[in-house]
Parts: C-alpha cells; structure tokens; sequence
C-alpha cells in the first residue's frame, strides 16, 4: 500500500502531470515486482493542521486518470485512510454518524469509492477510548478480554463485547445513514503501545500482546461484527517497528511489534488459534519448564506431540521442518517443545506437564541455541 502524503495533495489534486510524472517515478519503476494493491491519497485529512480536505477527491481522481492510461486503474484500487475522528457520534455504534462539516468532501468520496469498488479505510483505537475514559471504558472491553461485560446498544438490542467492534460498526452505520450500505470497511491501524508515560497506566507489553493477539484470533475467525456476522474484515496492525525519533508523548514511540534493531518485544500468535507465551520465548517467570521424559516409550512421547499440538492447541508451526525449531530433529526435542508451550500456557502448575507421565518439571532451561 502507497501513501500519497497530505503535503502532496495540492499538487496532486492542480495538475495531472504531476500525478503521471510521480506514477512513472515511484510506482511503475516497482511494479508488479512489488505487490502494490493500494494507494491511499491523503492520510487522516480531518487531523491534518493544513485543511487540505477540498483537495483529495480532486487528487484521487487524477491518481485514478493516471492509472488509466496505463492499464493500471483495476490493478491497484484508490483510497484515502480516516481517523474515527471522521464522526461526530460513535456511541452507541447505531447512532453512528459522521461530522456534517465534513460532507463536502465525504459525500463525493464515497460516491468515488463505490463506482471504483474501494473500501473505505478507517484507524481505529479501542486504547485511546480507554486511556481518555477509563472510567467509561474497561480494559477487558478495550482488550477483547473473555471477562469483558458486554455493552448493550439501546436501539438495535445488538450486543458488544469488545470496543474494536463497536467502533467498526459505528462507521458502518454512519455510512447506512448516507446510504452507502455496500461499501467495504478497512481498518488500516489499529493496535496498542508496549510501553508509556506515567499516566498511561494501559500502556503495557502484556496489554499490547493481549490486544494483538485477541484483535488476530477475531479477524481470522471471520467471525464479523454484531450488525456484520460473519463478513470479513482486512485489518493491518500498528505497528512493525517502534518509531524512536517520533516526537510526542512516551508511547507515540513504541507500538512496535519489534525494536528498531529487529529484536522482538514480544511474541504473537499469527495463526489465531492458541494462547501466546507472554514475552519472547515464553514466561520463565517461576524459572520452570516442562520437558519430555527420557524414561518413557517413543509411543508415549509421540502420543503426547500428538495431543499437544492437537486438542492441547499449542501452535506446533516452530518445530515444523525449515522452522526456527526444527533442529535439533529428535522426538525427544520436538516433544520437549510441545510440552513446554502448553505448560507455559496453562499455569506452569504440575497438571500441565503431565501428558500421561511423558512429562517432567525441571529447573534448568531446555531451550538449544
């Protein structure tokens, strides 16, 4: 996805040489070698400080005029992302509706985007919800958290256990009030900070892997919205790296997932299925691991794997061959692997490390390389 910067929308939006000059020098050189699917003219236009809003339905449509001209126009769709900031109302979510001082660009935009099949593209933040109102807004609502009471909309009797998809449909309803019922929603931002000032109390590795790994295991089920059941949702997260140079409160600089240097803040589970060891490489907090038993059979060992990685739900991906665990290739390793993950997972208590006696608690770290 390529961003045509704010800046750039006046430039954009006066003159078509300008589009065709930058299509020709900053796509054309990189595609289809790079996968580009998007381009998003303008980012967050109702935050900017500049009001740059009359010029982005212009900019689009030259952005759209040049990729006609070179077949491009179906390849790569047109779009511009929003803050939720776009609403003057989002609670409850079917009284969503969006700012009527922004109509005279919006109205056009989202006629733009149906004749051009382009989602409309929001950043949503159930954190800032809770860290401006935690007195509103729990954290286990804010966290997709199983312990979260559910929040009732008054008007639909739709029932909400989480703030993401309150905050999804109240676009979707602000849109249906415009009658734009067909247009897909996009949540290009979302996610949560590892770390912030004082006052950001919420701002934690473990609430931010929560978040994620929650916010995964929702989109990957495909299991919709309350107005939406079932329909599936494009979500990116923010975001890969901690952004150390930015300006701004403590937690501004550190939603990543990784450091600038690469190393991993903490781990997620991309496949949605099971639960996430809280930190890199699992919780060592009680300084104890589970490992296979070098007493029992090979067919007791295997029978533990199999039920691990199976109805156990540990995510058995890493031990998989050209994995990161793969080696050393012995039962005993892999079966170490498994157990460990699910003890980890499930309360480090001796009932976790059981597997039918294949099996066994130890205080010295088994991990190889």
């Amino acid at each position: 996805m390529v961003g045509v910067p704010n800046a750039d929308l006046l430039a954009f939006s006066q003159y078509q040489s300008n589009v065709d000059t930058w299509l020709k020098n900053s796509i054309l050189p990189y595609y289809p070698a790079t996968i580009i699917t998007y381009i998003t003219v303008g980012a967050e236009i109702t935050e900017s400080p500049i009001n740059v809003s009359a010029l982005v339905v212009p900019a689009m449509r030259n952005v759209h005029a040049a990729l006609k001209k070179v077949g491009l126009h179906k390849k790569i769709t047109i779009s511009s992302t929003h803050s939720l900031g776009v609403l003057s109302r989002s609670f409850p979510p079917s009284a969503g509706a969006f700012n009527s001082s922004y109509a005279h660009f919006l109205k056009p935009m989202l006629e733009f985007l149906v004749e051009n099949q382009a989602p409309f593209m929001v950043d949503l933040y159930p954190y800032y919800a809770y860290q401006n109102s935690p007195s509103n807004v729990s954290l286990n609502y804010a966290l997709f958290s199983p312990q979260s009471e559910g929040v009732i909309d008054p008007n639909t009797g739709l029932v909400y256990t989480n703030m993401f998809d309150a905050q999804v449909d109240s676009i979707f309803f602000a849109l249906m009030a415009l009658n734009f019922k067909t247009l897909k929603i996009m949540i290009t931002e979302t996610g949560w900070p590892h770390k912030g000032a004082a006052k950001e109390t919420g701002a934690t590795p473990d609430n931010a892997q929560t978040y994620n790994t929650n916010l995964i295991r929702h989109v990957v089920n495909d299991s919709g919205t309350p107005a939406k059941p079932g329909e599936e949702i494009d979500v990116y997260i923010f975001s890969l790296f901690n952004e150390n140079r930015k300006p701004g409160i403590e937690s501004e600089r550190n939603w990543g997932l990784f450091s600038p240097d690469q190393s991993s803040i903490y781990s997620i589970d991309w496949t949605g299925r099971g639960n996430v060891d809280i930190m890199t490489g699992g919780n060592r907090s009680n300084g104890t691991w589970c490992v296979a038993s070098t007493n029992v059979s090979e067919t007791a060992l295997q029978n533990g794997l199999n039920w691990a990685c199976g109805p156990g739900n540990v995510d058995c991906s890493a031990i998989q061959p050209s994995q990161p665990c793969y080696q050393p290739d012995t039962l005993v390793s892999h079966a170490s692997y498994a157990f460990n993950s699910y003890y980890q997972q499930n309360g480090a208590t001796d009932v976790a490390c059981g597997f039918g006696g294949a099996g066994m608690r130890t205080t010295k770290d088994p991990s190889v390389d």
